[in-house]
């Protein structure tokens, strides 16, 4: 389980939703370890409040199990790819 900061509820059946900066991206912590990153917030509760059932299978488009926190560092809004006009490559921001 991920400890939480001082003066957060801690316990066996606690789970946490963290917003990673820069990004719309949310990462969900189950209170048995398992983790998973997802964009739609209400998915992610979905996800957490249906344990243990859904815990082996990513049913909701878009969203990735997570093996570890630094298994796969977020992207910041403003280094993804910008689609352009025309037929030119995507050109970053």
């Amino acid at each position: 389980m991920t400890s939480a900061p001082a003066g957060t509820p801690a316990g066996d059946r606690v789970h946490r939703i963290h917003w990673l900066p820069g990004t719309d991206t949310l990462r969900g912590v189950c209170h048995c370890g398992a983790e998973r990153v997802a964009v739609e917030p209400v998915a992610l509760w979905e996800w957490l409040l249906g344990h243990p059932r859904d815990h082996q299978d990513p049913a909701v488009p878009g969203d990735r199990p997570v093996a570890s926190a630094g298994d796969r560092p977020a992207v910041p809004a403003g280094d993804r790819p910008v689609a352009s006009a025309g037929n030119r490559p995507a050109v970053r921001a």
